[in-house]
């Protein structure tokens, strides 16, 4: 990767006197999609907190050419960070407009960008989010993410836990679209999914990066995808549906 939008080296989070990260190593490119990789406890969710001075840590962290320690997390999202958390995070009573309307930040919100990239959103402004599908509350998390023109970058937290395969295409075509507006750091177990989307790709084990490079040949290389992911030959590495799903009328997935 010969340039990055967020850089990060040697990142250390110790919490409750526990050490989560030893030394994590990451590129984010200007555009397209970084996968962040690795097994269950290996520091995934972690250090996305550390770049975002959730909890403290020690190492280094340029975003956008600025060192970000000693900011405060609202100081490094005002710096243009979008963030769509693992739980999505929305208002399940509000509605989809109150959802977006929440995320303003700029003066001139980009509704134009997010009902082009996710129509649905325009069409459900009324209906209260918690009665959308879990597809389309992850348009609601990514499309707050997006409203902002000041955002260069969204991480997104493993967008595809808990749904239903149905549901993880809807998701899959949210972030193709949004991945075409702005640059996303992608942290998922659904390698379908990240062979779908991402263009790079970082694997932690043990709190450090194990692996950094395209995440093509890192999925094409069985044994390795193996050793760093314990995953097997075919359907943990099978490419990921490519059509959109029908669009979902109610429930939670």
């Amino acid at each position: 990767m010969t340039s990055s939008l967020l850089s990060v080296r040697g990142l250390k989070v110790v919490v409750g006197g526990r050490h989560i990260l030893h030394g994590v190593d990451l590129d984010v490119a200007p555009v397209g999609v970084t996968a962040l990789l690795g097994r269950n406890g290996a520091g995934k969710t972690t250090t996305v907190r550390g770049i975002l001075g959730l909890v403290p840590r020690t190492g280094s962290v340029i975003y956008d050419g600025l060192e970000t320690n000693g900011l405060t997390t609202h100081r490094i999202v005002q710096r243009g960070i979008g963030y769509v958390p693992e739980d999505r995070g929305i208002f399940a009573s509000l509605t989809v407009a109150e959802n977006l309307r929440l995320a303003e930040r700029d003066p001139d919100p980009a509704y134009d960008l997010v009902h082009e990239l996710f129509p649905e959103l325009r069409q459900r402004a009324r209906q209260a989010a918690g009665t959308l599908s879990g597809g389309q509350q992850q348009m609601v998390a990514i499309g707050r993410t997006l409203l902002n023109r000041s955002n260069r970058l969204v991480i997104a937290d493993e967008p595809t836990k808990g749904l239903a395969p149905r549901v993880v295409t809807e998701v899959a075509v949210a972030l193709e679209r949004a991945a075409q507006a702005v640059p996303i750091l992608l942290v998922e177990q659904n390698l379908a999914l990240v062979r779908r989307l991402a263009d790079h790709c970082a694997v932690l084990a043990d709190g450090r990066t194990a692996h950094a490079g395209p995440a093509a040949e890192l999925l094409a290389d069985a044994d390795k995808s193996r050793t760093l992911l314990g995953v097997g030959r075919r359907a943990d590495t099978a490419p990921a549906p490519v059509a959109p799903a029908a669009p979902a009328t109610g429930g939670d997935h």
